[in-house]
């Protein structure tokens, strides 16, 4: 019982004071910024930049190569308030998951070249080229190969959902450099490289990019490599080993995009509770109705109880331990528990919630993402019923 009175659910002073300046820094955004840019479809460059030189996006990156030096906790915090105040964090929040690949597998002469750059600002690493239409979500199959011929990688190969690429310096790359026929297990001969876009685009024909064009502002491709020069020292880590370096950000991964959509839950909870109080038909506001009133309390319920999943995610993982299941179950549950909200907060503000300028049906539109990507949910499911519940593995 002991141990029970030992657990603090509070944020320490630190967290809450980030939460406060993150929270401010989102207030200089208001919904209209967000409205016009997912109108017009066009990076929310202006938010980027400013979040760059705040320091937001240099949290993960260790005070000794000019960054934060905080965790994911802190990183979740940041992506969830962005999110609560009606933004949308995939226009960058690659730079924060991408940053395990870095700090935990490459060199020292890498990280003293490329880390200090990201963490000033100077160079930006916002693009993860792995999926392809063929593969899908088994990896493994992919068929990108970069061929290593004197001094150099010769990268060929298709990639989809490739984001932003054209706001990016630097691309993490997924590639074969062994063909598949000629490993052991279906895992190996995979190899991870950085990519300096700004040498790539100056390789003529090697490098084509065609804009994906999504359901809400999503700044996503595909990419065509041909001939492709890469340096040697492009590789991170040990060549054939870049399928584990992969899975190493992706925990990370799924606690920050919890955090994401669960403050979606939260805005969408928000804004669906204020409407219910001014709203007044039949001579009375609607969410004296329990019917109204209902409906929102349990999808309240829903995001808090997925948040306190994130936040015991986001503990393990700064503190090393292992955080697998906890990771993808917060994923899984904020994921649903906004897309709760989301209809909710649709049904309570009916015909005005498909209204441009009251943003619900923008946010709703950007929540539905959650529950298939960065892993769809079923894949989820799988994962908990084969690695926790020791049932047979049905993929």
């Amino acid at each position: 019982m002991d141990s029970i009175h030992t657990m603090d659910f509070r944020l320490s002073p630190e967290q809450e004071e980030l939460r406060t300046r993150i929270r401010d820094f989102c207030a200089q955004f208001p919904d209209t910024y967000w409205r016009e840019t997912d109108r017009d479809r066009v990076y929310p460059q202006a938010f980027v930049q400013a979040l760059t030189e705040a320091g937001f996006l240099s949290l993960l990156i260790p005070s000794e190569y000019g960054g934060l030096g905080l965790g994911v906790m802190e990183a979740s915090i940041v992506l969830e308030e962005i999110n609560r105040s009606g933004g949308n964090s995939a226009a960058f929040h690659a730079q924060m998951y991408l940053m395990g690949a870095l700090l935990r597998h490459s060199s020292d002469t890498q990280k003293d070249r490329w880390l200090p750059a990201i963490a000033s600002g100077e160079l930006r690493l916002q693009a993860f080229s792995v999926t392809e239409a063929e593969a899908g979500s088994d990896t493994t199959r992919i068929r990108t190969f970069a061929r290593r011929e004197g001094d150099a990688y010769i990268v060929n190969g298709h990639k989809n959902w490739t984001s932003r690429i054209e706001q990016s310096d630097l691309l993490l790359l997924l590639a074969h450099t062994t063909p598949r026929e000629a490993v052991e297990k279906r895992t190996g001969g995979l190899s991870l490289f950085l990519i300096d876009l700004r040498d790539a685009r100056q390789q003529k024909g090697a490098l084509e990019v065609q804009p994906v064009r999504t359901m809400f502002n999503y700044a996503t491709n595909q990419v065509w490599y041909r001939d492709l020069r890469l340096p040697l020292d492009s590789l991170i880590g040990e060549e054939g080993h870049g399928f584990r370096y992969v899975i190493d950000g992706w925990n990370a991964e799924r606690i920050l995009l919890a955090a994401e959509a669960i403050g979606d839950g939260y805005w969408f909870i928000d804004r669906a509770s204020a409407y219910a109080r001014e709203r007044e038909v039949f001579g009375a506001p609607i969410g004296r109705n329990q019917g109204v009133q209902f409906p929102i309390a349990r999808a309240y319920a829903a995001v808090v109880a997925a948040d306190l999943v994130r936040y015991k995610a986001a503990s393990l993982f700064d503190a090393d331990a292992r955080c697998g299941a906890e990771a993808n179950m917060a994923k899984l549950l904020s994921s649903e528990a906004s897309w709760q909200a989301a209809n909710i907060c649709l049904d309570t503000h009916g015909g005005y919630g498909f209204v441009d300028e009251y943003d619900v049906e923008r946010k709703f539109r950007e929540t539905r993402l959650y529950q298939v990507a960065p892993v769809n949910n079923n894949l989820v499911l799988g994962y908990l019923a084969t690695h926790v519940l020791d049932l047979p593995r049905s993929y």
